[in-house]
């Protein structure tokens, strides 16, 4: 991969190789690897934006997957490379998938113009099979698109991560009586996600309500629409994220 020339020359000259990570994470600005990768050609082997992205475990450069490494970022522009897991696994629901007959009793034409996570999404909350997966029939879409985290610490391992104004997006937030649903949506196929898009957001509103916030993974292959709650049983705690519940549908309007 470009990036893996890219990040080899960055643990060069900063001889981040040397670093004890065992004893702390390792901090790195936006400028120093921009200044580290000035003299490349292409634009995926010196674009930070490009270099940072790393969002399954498969998309990390060579040397974080040698020694057990990932990425956050901490502050806008500033980011620390952590030993430990990142990420976690999304489980293979299997073929039983359920028939969710629609709660609409009309057609949306619109809705089968494009191939969008985001369209697929507010399909799924149209026919109420959000409202439905959490038993939650007041839910109402109050969140969505970039913000920026207020500070908060938390732990990966023994190491204390703390973090202010990092940007976040959610793909859809939907806050009903007594919780809050935050959903982060992919394309088919996904096999793990960095813990982090669904740990800040989970943070970052929490922190502005008293009801507890349920966070899912949404993703939709051809005619079925799969979803993933999560939970963290220790809100400190980075991984300790676990599966609650899980389903496969095929949504179906009505007669």
């Amino acid at each position: 991969m470009a990036i893996d020339k890219s990040w080899e020359k960055i643990f060069r000259d900063y001889k981040i190789g040397n670093h004890n990570f065992d004893d702390k994470p390792y901090r790195i600005t936006a400028s120093q690897i921009k200044k580290a990768c000035q003299n490349f050609s292409e634009t995926g082997e010196k674009e930070v934006r490009i270099l940072c992205k790393q969002d399954c475990r498969e998309d990390r450069p060579k040397v974080f997957k040698d020694a057990g490494l990932f990425l956050l970022p901490v502050v806008n522009g500033e980011y620390v490379i952590v030993k430990g897991e990142g990420y976690v696994d999304i489980p293979e629901i299997g073929d039983s998938k359920q028939l969710y007959v629609s709660k609409l009793d009309f057609n949306l034409d619109t809705s089968l113009i494009g191939n969008s996570e985001m369209q697929h999404l507010d399909f799924a909350y149209a026919s109420s099979l959000i409202r439905t997966f959490m038993q939650d029939n007041s839910l109402v879409l109050t969140i969505r698109g970039r913000k920026y985290t207020p500070e908060f610490s938390f732990f990966v391992g023994k190491h204390q991560i703390s973090v202010q104004s990092v940007q976040t997006e959610v793909d859809g937030g939907y806050e009903g009586k007594n919780q809050v649903v935050l959903i982060e949506a992919k394309s088919a196929g996904t096999r793990n996600t960095i813990i982090r898009q669904l740990y800040y957001p989970f943070r970052q509103w929490q922190a502005h309500t008293k009801k507890p916030v349920k966070t899912i993974f949404f993703e939709k292959n051809k005619d079925e629409y799969s979803m993933w709650q999560f939970q963290f049983k220790d809100v400190n705690d980075y991984n300790s994220i676990e599966l609650v519940k899980s389903g496969k549908f095929r949504i179906q309007p009505q007669d």
